[in-house]
């Protein structure tokens, strides 16, 4: 959440840097909110000191301590229905974009930063579904829409991915967490994801857990409630897992084939730091993504995300998009995110610096998803209809060339 202290000292900067999320309106209700429950905080205060006498009382002395404690009664009720709305409207209040995040709510107000490498000249490009093996209707047929089965030599490939991905980080110093996909509604809150994303988390709820969205949730959760040692940031994690998402905002979209579907694995960067080393920390995590996409040989461009189209909890989003021929366009297939102490401040997770206490910067970013499976298929593709597929991935178990394999089966 964001530092009230500091947004009741400058309430108008934080209103219009809020504004740029479409956030304004939220932020004047929490600060009204606020204000309501100070004003009842110095009024319990006086009534609380009332109550305590010295000596024995006299009649008329406790005929009106019986009032103020009435009083105090109501009054603290009061102040405790305040403190709820407070705390209620606080969580609706996104993070503040940061100063060079650009204006703007769709993909085409993202702000090009660059583009590595050019893309394949193919004559017929086919698309993921005619170079891998998919079946979609049989996963259709098991657990519904938007659900696919990866087989054989296309498993293989993906396999290969995350580890590519998880060998690499695990010698810059990364962590490996394998974490667990299901979390309580407090990991939720606490990363942001509540209430701002509650449509599209799938609920177990006989069980009052919730099918983790990405490895970002249960990373941030790993020290919830800590004081950590200053010395001892930055911690840095990485995790492969199963992403679990509704797509509930996705209605008619990208409905056909496995760039949008409900069940896909990640290898996902984590990262806990000084407040002062986490914008160096958010291009370290971002110059990581890259090299790994890069080093696979495929073209790609790196946006940074206009402050409407973020996350609740991210102050500054870069997404690596990588071109994909069948479409003649480039895909968001990362997301870099500095969330600066918006999350910790939720979770608890603080450090101490000399006698304070203060909360950590957190970031994330996507290393590998399976859509990137898809695109080195796209990108690799022969004219014969197989895939060569990329070096660094044959080295990891993947096989040299997919193709020949059944078609998919269905869409």
């Amino acid at each position: 959440m964001i530092d009230l202290k500091a947004a009741r000292a400058d309430p108008d900067r934080y209103r219009a840097a809020l504004a740029r999320k479409g956030a304004a309106e939220a932020f004047d209700e929490l600060l009204a909110a606020d204000e309501r429950w100070r004003a009842l905080v110095p009024r319990v205060d006086e009534l609380r000191a009332r109550t305590k006498l010295r000596g024995k009382p006299s009649p008329e002395q406790l005929e009106e301590l019986r009032g103020v404690k009435e009083e105090l009664q109501q009054v603290e009720a009061s102040l405790a229905g305040a403190e709820r709305d407070r705390d209620r409207l606080a969580l609706r209040v996104p993070n503040l974009p940061a100063d060079d995040v650009p204006d703007g709510a769709t993909e085409d107000d993202a702000r090009e930063l660059r583009r590595v490498g050019e893309p394949p000249e193919l004559a017929d490009p086919k698309e993921h579904l005619e170079l891998g093996r998919f079946d979609m209707d049989r996963a259709a047929r098991m657990s519904g829409a938007r659900f696919g089965y990866w087989i054989g030599d296309t498993a293989r490939l993906a396999l290969a991915l995350y580890r590519y991905a998880l060998d690499r980080l695990a010698a810059q110093g990364f962590v490996t967490v394998l974490p667990p996909v299901l979390v309580r509604a407090e990991a939720l809150v606490g990363t942001g994801a509540f209430p701002t994303d509650e449509q599209n988390v799938y609920e177990l709820a006989g069980d009052d857990l919730f099918l983790a969205g990405t490895a970002e949730i249960p990373l941030a959760g790993l020290h919830a409630g800590e004081i950590i040692d200053r010395d001892e940031l930055p911690l840095r994690y990485v995790a492969f897992s199963p992403c679990f998402r509704r797509e509930a905002g996705a209605a008619g979209r990208d409905t056909r084939g496995m760039i949008r579907v409900h069940q896909f694995n990640k290898v996902e960067q984590f990262a806990l730091t000084l407040p002062e080393a986490s914008w160096d920390e958010h291009e370290r995590l971002l110059a990581n993504t890259e090299e790994l996409v890069r080093d696979l040989g495929l073209p790609y461009r790196v946006v940074v995300l206009p402050a409407g189209d973020m996350s609740a909890a991210s102050a500054k989003t870069y997404d690596v998009e990588i071109w994909f021929p069948s479409q003649g366009r480039y895909r968001e297939t990362a997301s870099i995110s500095n969330t600066t102490d918006f999350q910790a401040r939720r979770l608890g997770i603080r450090y101490r610096d000399g006698k304070a206490l203060e909360p950590v910067h957190t970031l994330n970013g996507t290393a590998v998803v399976d859509r990137m499976a898809l695109a080195i298929l796209e990108n690799f593709q022969d004219g014969d209809g197989s895939v060569t597929v990329p070096g660094p991935l044959v080295a990891l178990g993947a096989p040299r060339r997919i193709g020949g394999e059944p078609a998919s089966t269905g869409d």
